[in-house]
């Protein structure tokens, strides 16, 4: 485990938002944990002799009960989410799919944006989960009726652009009821779900635009961009969660992310792996 990242789960720990279980080689635990200057005293440590057995052992603790989240570590994403769909236990009737959590100072809320990390592509079928698993992100972390804006390059359903036409057949999804637990509105450009005045200029009656809660991104290009630029030009703070699965799970989405967002992100781990504790997902 990266000396990082340690520091991280260690400094979780010590703020009383986990009590970590390190997985993996033992003496590669301890050396990195002796160079970093760090204390593993009452620290559980399980041995593991390579990476895909550590993701694999964390994946049977959480199906157990034994473990209620899961974070990367030094771990690839795709070792880990291998080592969860390997496990059917671990499975809901979701796919899984990431949002991030910004707090953008020029924006008066929260804004979850899905997703950057897993769908490069996502299908029709695939958006409506990205969707529910962001409203119920949303709603855990207080947000009774979260508002859902699916974007595209502008508000007009276009045959041209796909994804107007899949904002569109969400929009329909949820007036059936076959996406519920929220406000869904597309298709809307970036300024009509974030700027009232816009929302006021281009979509006056959108129960979403301009006070969205969750935007819904085309594509993984998309919504990487996108969160990049609310970090490096808006001055976000990001942090995030993979939902869909029986536990919450945290990655190292960036080499840049700091450690205030990795104590972001287990604060929503603790917060969703509370909720499971009194509603099973």
């Amino acid at each position: 485990m990266p000396r990082g990242r340690a520091g991280r789960a260690l400094r979780a720990a010590r703020e009383g938002l986990i009590e970590p279980v390190l997985i993996g080689p033992p003496e590669r635990i301890r050396e990195t944990a002796e160079l970093a200057g760090l204390d593993l005293q009452g620290i559980e440590l399980i041995a593991a002799p390579h990476s895909a057995a550590a993701a694999a052992t964390a994946a049977v603790l959480a199906a157990e009960g034994k473990v209620e989240a899961l974070m990367a570590g030094s771990l690839r994403k795709d070792e880990l989410l291998a080592a969860v769909q390997a496990v059917p236990a671990l499975h809901t009737r979701r796919r899984l799919s990431h949002v991030f959590r910004f707090d953008v100072p020029t924006y008066a809320k929260p804004l979850l944006l899905t997703d950057a990390v897993l769908h490069a592509a996502p299908t029709l079928a695939e958006k409506a989960d990205i969707a529910r698993n962001a409203m119920d992100l949303a709603r855990i972390m207080g947000v009774e009726t979260p508002r859902v804006a699916v974007l595209s390059a502008a508000e007009e359903i276009d045959a041209s652009v796909p994804s107007s036409i899949d904002a569109a057949s969400l929009c329909k999804m949820a007036e059936r009821g076959q996406i519920a637990g929220g406000l869904i509105d597309g298709p809307l450009a970036f300024d009509s779900a974030v700027s009232a005045q816009s929302a006021h200029d281009k979509h006056p009656q959108s129960p979403v635009a301009g006070q969205a809660d969750v935007l819904l991104a085309p594509d993984m290009e998309t919504a990487s961009m996108l969160g990049r630029q609310l970090q490096y030009l808006a001055g976000a703070t990001a942090s995030g969660l993979i939902m869909g699965a029986r536990v919450p799970i945290t990655l190292v989405t960036h080499r840049q992310d700091t450690a205030n967002a990795y104590l972001a992100s287990a604060v929503l781990a603790k917060r969703v792996a509370h909720h499971y504790r009194l509603v099973k997902p």
